[in-house]
């Protein structure tokens, strides 16, 4: 005896979707940038907004300079 498993359809996809006429690598970049999205803790997030807010610029600038800064502290270490 075989179990099936019923799922339950609550999505818009149809079950049978064509993809005869799909075409491999459309929208594939090569030379494509991607930002990677980082996900703070609330307490750094607000220290940096609240930084952020003082000096006028973006979290992004303040997270970018603070990380730059420890990048180069790291490197003055290197054996």
């Amino acid at each position: 005896m075989t179990k099936t498993t019923v799922f339950e359809d609550d999505d818009d996809m149809p079950n049978e979707v064509d993809f005869s006429k799909g075409v491999r690598g459309k929208f594939y970049r090569p030379n494509a940038k991607l930002n990677l999205p980082i996900y703070l803790d609330e307490t750094v997030q607000q220290f940096l907004a609240a930084l952020a807010a003082k000096k006028g610029v973006q979290i992004s600038d303040v997270a970018n300079d603070l990380l730059k800064k420890d990048i180069a502290l790291f490197e003055s270490f290197k054996l």
